[in-house]
């Protein structure tokens, strides 16, 4: 059965193991390449991707189609939580942990990321829009940037990055979903 996305949502939200599922294996692949490109770890996004999830699942009910689409807001589920992750203690604590062995892996290995994004086919689809939707995207969540930093680092207001963010991402899901 390949529901539409509202139906699946609305069941999900009336309680829906099934319909719950359905969503995962909808988004799954999606959310775990944003959080990985956050995080850069594929354990730590594995973590992250059940915990955003649970989040999407015990929060289904906060979800308005009025206010936004489904797909933008659990795309900010998985954003927030990887930001959260980079700046909590555990993060941190984990930096300060690494051996000076660990930063030539992570050098050498910078062009995995790149692979790995690939695999997820999200940096084909985000390669896809235009220059200034892919410079928004890459900073505001692949590198985590808040919408004033970002708006600062591209040099616009942060009224007017919020709204092409929008419109980019918009035309993201547009394109995923078709």
């Amino acid at each position: 059965m390949n529901a539409q996305p509202d139906l699946l949502i609305a069941r999900m939200q009336e309680g829906s193991e099934v319909a719950f599922n359905r969503i995962y294996e909808r988004y799954q692949v999606a959310l775990h390449g944003v959080i990985f490109a956050i995080v850069k770890n594929d354990d730590v996004a594995q973590e992250i991707l059940q915990d955003v999830f649970i989040k999407i699942w015990k929060n289904a009910d906060s979800y308005d189609s009025n206010s936004g689409r489904f797909f933008t807001w659990i795309l900010n589920i998985a954003r927030n939580a990887s930001v959260d992750y980079l700046r909590s203690k555990r993060h941190k604590n984990s930096l300060k942990n690494l051996s000076a062995d660990n930063f030539v892996d992570i050098i050498v290995s910078n062009n995995n990321l790149d692979e790995e994004t690939n695999t997820l086919f999200l940096k084909q689809w985000v390669e896809k829009l235009e220059p200034m939707c892919i410079k928004i995207i890459d900073i505001i969540f692949f590198k985590g940037f808040t919408f004033k930093d970002g708006a600062e680092e591209l040099d616009m207001p942060s009224g007017t990055l919020k709204t092409r963010h929008r419109k980019c991402l918009n035309s993201l899901r547009e394109m995923m979903l078709n």
